[in-house]
């Protein structure tokens, strides 16, 4: 994966590169009564304290899971001014620091940062706390069977801090499968949602290619080519990833709810956002550079110029990622989009073995690409001339032929007995024609008077 350090450490909290055990030893548990994480009354955040006895304390980077919790509903995906402030203090900082100033108190730490938008989180982040949100939101997706995956969890996908301060807060998964050792080995697979016949088949075709061959199978569960692709997998029992604009709680679209339960169940499902959440034009947009970080490429199948996906496409280029698309008609609306980005930075594929040379290991070649070979091309030159010199109808000498291709008598009849020994010719009367010329016969029935 281009950019990408494999061996990152794994046990790492989000913010400062140090252990979660070492950041928040002797730290107080986040209080979901209170915005910003300050000392809690009575029981931590993990549970309530016996009657009478000392407050039960919050796991290790506890509190920070929940104070993630928390922000995947104060601030939008893909908000950079709130990833910067997040990646300076911490969640359970950044959270302290609402709190400050949620009392219309003046204070500088978000300097440089709208007042507008620092109003809306705090808006947000105080409404969530009063409702207990954080806690509620867990509770809804581990019922689904599902969790919230955290930077510094050994699930979290370290490819993702490939998006900086742009990199989701968190993710909310559901499904079994250990998500950061599925996009080691993944391949995004996007296009229209309006697609043609032939772009829902090639999708399904390198979909169901890509998962027989060991590869995990990205896409938006969109109608069009992410259905076909997410189809494709499923078919033949492969891995499957759907990343949603919406809570994973939600089947978005509707019509794709059955197809996001198989999903569920055979592969993942995941999203930035907490549960119940709704989809948005520009979270679908923003959902698209998770898509491009996941994986170790993105194939674009239909693309008009106005695309979701080649947005996609776009994020994986600035990533580092390969970018690929497939080609259709020029006649085709639905093609131009990824013609255009084919004139560009993207490499031009047409099946799974195409692909796998790309995103692959060093030496998965795709087979080189030929004609058939027909048997005159197994010809020595001297009987291809031969062969030339014989007239389409009829038959002829062995001297015209040998005048009419510019070989010697002895040769020109060499030649032809060896000809005629591979098929290629025969002798009728004394001369030669090709044993494909046709033949004068009589209409007369087979069997009959």
């Amino acid at each position: 994966m281009s950019g990408q350090d494999e061996g990152r450490a794994e046990g790492r909290a989000a913010e400062g590169g140090r252990p979660a055990e070492e950041r928040y030893a002797g730290e107080p548990a986040f209080d979901e009564g209170a915005v910003g994480g300050r000392p809690a009354g009575g029981a931590g955040v993990c549970g309530e304290g016996a009657a009478g006895g000392p407050p039960a304390l919050a796991r290790p980077g506890e509190d920070e899971r929940l104070a993630r919790a928390l922000l995947s509903r104060v601030v939008e995906p893909g908000d950079e001014q709130a990833g910067g402030w997040l990646r300076r203090y911490g969640a359970v900082g950044f959270l302290e620091r609402l709190r400050a100033g949620a009392d219309g108190a003046l204070d500088d730490s978000f300097h440089g940062t709208g007042g507008k938008r620092v109003q809306g989180w705090r808006h947000r982040a105080g409404q969530a706390v009063a409702e207990a949100t954080p806690r509620r939101d867990l509770d809804v997706v581990a019922a689904l069977g599902g969790r919230f995956v955290v930077p510094g969890d050994a699930e979290w996908p370290g490819q993702l801090d490939d998006l900086g301060d742009g990199r989701p807060v968190g993710l909310w998964v559901r499904g079994p499968a250990d998500l950061r050792a599925w996009a080691l080995r993944s391949v995004a697979v996007v296009g229209a949602r309006a697609c043609t016949p032939y772009g829902a088949h090639t999708a399904t075709a390198l979909a169901s290619g890509l998962a027989e061959r060991g590869w995990v199978v990205v896409s938006g569960a969109a109608f069009g080519i992410d259905g076909a692709a997410h189809r494709g997998a499923l078919a033949v029992h492969g891995a499957t990833v759907a990343v949603l604009a919406c809570g994973v709680d939600t089947a978005y679209p509707r019509g794709h709810a059955g197809l996001i339960g198989r999903i569920a169940e055979q592969g993942l499902v995941l999203g930035e956002l907490p549960p119940g959440s709704h989809p948005t034009p520009a979270r679908f947009i923003l959902r698209n550079r998770v898509i491009a970080a996941l994986t170790r490429g993105t194939v674009v199948v239909e693309a008009e110029y106005r695309s979701g996906s080649l947005v996609t496409a776009r994020a994986a280029q600035r990533l580092g990622r390969h970018t690929m698309g497939v080609p259709g008609p020029v006649t085709s609306g639905l093609s131009a989009g990824v013609h255009e980005l084919l004139r560009g930075p993207g490499t031009l594929v047409t099946d799974t073995d195409e692909v796998i040379e790309l995103v692959g290991a060093i030496g998965e070649l795709a087979p080189a690409r030929r004609g058939p070979v027909l048997p005159r091309d197994l010809l020595g030159p001297d009987c291809s001339r031969v062969l030339e010199a014989l007239p389409a109808h009829g038959a002829t000498s062995a001297q015209e032929i040998s005048r009419r291709g510019g070989t010697p008598p002895d040769e020109t009849v060499a030649r032809l007995y060896e000809l005629h020994s591979l098929g290629f010719v025969e002798r009728v009367n004394g001369n030669w024609r090709l044993t494909n010329a046709r033949r004068t016969e009589s209409n007369k029935r087979r069997g009959g008077p």
